[in-house]
């Protein structure tokens, strides 16, 4: 047996892509082989019922027609440096586009920076303008778990409802790709801090590895998508694709950065801004605007809109270590629950949580786990 085979049989290829190693096609032939064999792996069953439902949110994506805002424009003598607009990218995006504004703010040569707003696009963009020795101070409306990053779904998703495809063009596309890479880099530095970012497998039902490539895509960054077939994965249905994802366990995360935040000097603020002249009263003569959805009223953002969408958390489940997707939900097990999600709803501000949503998404997914061998 030569050493490659060796590496096939005892399964230590999948073991390295579990843990996000960088992959390739045949790395992930090797995951097939040793991860995804229903012959010899089973998977626990989620116990899903409204009775098990402990909490539900509706949290409103900061979506821009145009794509995240990274520019730089004067107010009087004020710079002012934007970071907003990630739709439902920004804690895949943060620290990438957060590089870009640190650098940006960097480049003003003050000393005393600003930074508005303490969700995770302001708290990276902060952690990355102290590690360039800036002093820094976070203004915030509220603070975590108010924030509206406390009802992201948590997982890495860089081209989600980011926006709209005829503004993909070659420039946008370049600075997605810079912000996506240091992103992913980072993120794997922070494996093996507790459970803060962690792999699992992600199961789709209905899934095909053959549609046409999205615009915005960095091959070989994630494990490449394997069509199941039915022998080798253990629910009913035909088509069922794996690709492995990472999950943030967004409670522990925001502490942890907010922590290292006040730790290296940071100082927060609880201030709300109504006016830009409120914004020009700050003392520091650079301010990073960080607002998301905030930023539509404050800056007269017009491209900015809410896409809602709900969350119902159940009990958590220690054992269930794999994410489930169907046409009608997904459920991805957290620290702080079981989370189901599915909807999007576009310019829609209400927040109040619409019970019927997670009787559908309950419905899909005990109809997926019928039959399931567990």
């Amino acid at each position: 047996m030569d050493r490659r085979d060796f590496l096939l049989k005892s399964g230590a290829f999948g073991l390295a892509l579990a843990m996000g190693v960088g992959s390739c096609a045949p790395a992930n032939n090797l995951y097939r082989g040793s991860a995804t064999s229903a012959g010899s792996r089973r998977l626990p069953r989620v116990r899903i019922s409204p009775d098990r439902v402990v909490k539900e949110t509706v949290g409103l994506r900061p979506y821009r027609l145009l794509g995240p805002r990274l520019d730089v424009e004067m107010l009087g003598n004020k710079t002012i440096v934007h970071n907003y607009g990630h739709g439902g990218s920004g804690f895949s995006l943060s620290w990438g586009t957060g590089q870009i504004a640190a650098n940006n703010a960097a480049a003003t040569g003050k000393k005393e920076i600003a930074v508005i707003g303490c969700g995770i696009v302001g708290l990276t963009t902060a952690r990355l303008l102290q590690e360039q020795g800036k002093t820094v101070t976070i203004y915030a409306k509220e603070l975590w778990p108010k924030i509206t990053s406390s009802m992201a779904t948590g997982t890495w998703s860089p081209a989600h409802l980011l926006c709209e495809d005829e503004h993909v063009t070659p420039e946008f596309k370049a600075m997605w790709e810079q912000a996506c890479t240091y992103s992913f880099r980072t993120y794997q530095n922070l494996l093996g801090l507790g459970d803060v970012v962690t792999w699992i497998d992600h199961f789709i039902i209905g899934g095909r590895t053959h549609k046409e490539e999205p615009k915005l895509h960095i091959k070989g960054q994630l494990p490449e998508p394997i069509e199941l077939t039915r022998r080798e994965h253990p629910f009913r249905a035909k088509e069922v694709v794996n690709q492995p994802n990472m999950v943030f366990n967004i409670p522990a995360y925001l502490r942890l950065l907010t922590d290292d935040f006040l730790k290296f000097g940071g100082k927060i603020q609880v201030q709300e801004f109504k006016t830009l002249e409120e914004v020009d009263a700050l003392w520091e003569d650079c301010v990073v605007n960080c607002t998301g959805l905030g930023a539509k009223t404050l800056f007269n953002d017009q491209n900015l809109m809410p896409i809602s969408g709900q969350l119902s958390f159940l009990i958590p489940q220690p054992e269930i270590n794999y994410r489930l997707s169907t046409p009608n939900g997904y459920i991805i097990p957290r620290k702080d629950g079981l989370v189901l999600g599915g909807n999007a709803i576009r310019n829609n501000w209400n927040t109040t949580p619409n019970p019927e949503q997670t009787k559908t998404v309950i419905a899909a997914l005990n109809n997926a786990m019928m039959g399931m061998r567990s």
